[in-house]
């Protein structure tokens, strides 16, 4: 397999500038997967790296060697779509050979690289069925297995599996990583969807508007996102956010005081020691608020909708100042709409954003 590097990646449609300078190093045995929302780039770069669509500026390598003006069928990639592209006249096993078959090579290698990647995908005993005949997880596979009879050095995933049910995309998800193991294989996988991001990925590439906000390990993105959209887009609910100013800096922490006039002590820094009056933003994730008995918690709110999943229950909240916020608690907890609850917090849970959306940065508690 092999490593990917983008070097100041500029690409226009027309006088649209939609991918914006972005500098990347994907290494060797990665799964990387490129995340945002509709619009950001994410499939924009993915058909950058394939050659699908050529770049106006910089430099992309794959395996060392500058592809830039390399067509697609020299670039040792293979690319799997949002729809199976799977010729209905043929049977699994021609649609998965038909690459080979066009390159000339030898037949018994065809069959030798079928037989193994259909046995990998678990679809030996559907070689002889037409791609009507098969459910769209199956399809799907076909399409993966097209692309693993080729050896590529990298795999492209553009949003392989939003045509597919909830259940059947979980089931995938499992076999994709699965995948991924059992061919030591260079993966870029793109997705709108970021619980896919956090279940698959080795390394996260979180863009909006063309630009590259952040990179990291899931979890690394999870618990210290750099700014507020990461915060916002990384994590399912989402975090919630509150407005306050910053009413006193000390060595270690940063006192955050909310519109309701409860102060907080956040091991933070604010890089500035002017910041205090500024007006900021507080941010907590679902499962770091907790219901109490305390008169004095930080917030206090009426519930307007409950989600109850079975083992854990969501509840959405309308607080005093009418924030929205979502509380994550058990299943067995027994409350309602309508319901009047108190809500607390620990400091050290506490993400603080400045008025650019840019995170303090945090210490430890």
């Amino acid at each position: 397999m092999a490593n990917v590097k983008m070097h100041s990646i500029y690409k226009k449609f027309g006088n649209t500038e939609v991918i914006h300078g972005v500098d990347l190093e994907i290494e060797d045995n990665e799964f990387v997967v490129f995340v945002g929302p509709s619009g950001c780039g994410k499939s924009t770069l993915l058909r950058l790296i394939a050659g699908l669509e050529d770049i106006t500026s910089g430099e992309i390598e794959i395996d060392g060697v500058q592809v830039n003006f390399l067509p697609p069928a020299k670039r040792g990639i293979a690319m799997v779509f949002q729809s199976y592209a799977l010729y209905p006249h043929m049977n699994v096993f021609q649609n998965m050979s038909f690459g080979l078959r066009l390159a000339k090579t030898d037949k018994k290698i065809i069959d030798q690289k079928v037989l193994e990647a259909a046995e990998i995908l678990q679809i030996t005993e559907l070689l002889e069925r037409k791609p009507k005949e098969l459910s769209g997880g199956q399809r799907q596979r076909v399409a993966i297995g097209r692309a693993i009879v080729r050896d590529p050095k990298v795999f492209l995933f553009d949003e392989p599996l939003s045509n597919l049910d909830a259940k059947l995309r979980v089931q995938m998800r499992i076999e994709l990583t699965k995948l991924h193991r059992e061919l030591n294989a260079t993966m870029i996988y793109v997705t709108h969807d970021q619980v896919e991001a956090m279940t698959m990925a080795d390394k996260i590439v979180v863009l909006r508007d063309g630009n590259v906000e952040q990179v990291g390990e899931p979890l690394d993105l999870y618990h210290r996102p750099a700014n507020l959209f990461v915060a916002g887009f990384i994590g399912s609910p989402s975090m919630n956010f509150m407005d306050g100013r910053i009413s006193g800096i000390s060595d270690h922490n940063v006192e955050f005081e909310l519109d309701n006039l409860h102060k907080i002590q956040i091991p933070c820094s604010p890089g500035d020691e002017t910041a205090t009056g500024k007006s900021v933003r507080i941010g907590v994730r679902p499962e770091h608020l907790e219901l109490t008995q305390n008169a004095d918690a930080q917030l206090q709110g009426k519930v307007f909708a409950v989600e109850r999943l079975g083992g854990e229950t969501y509840l959405y909240v309308n607080t005093e100042k009418n924030d929205e916020i979502i509380v994550h608690t058990s299943g067995d907890k027994v409350i309602g709409v309508g319901d009047q609850v108190s809500i607390g917090f620990s400091p050290k849970d506490c993400h603080l954003f400045d008025n650019q959306g840019q995170v303090f940065e945090k210490l430890a508690a």
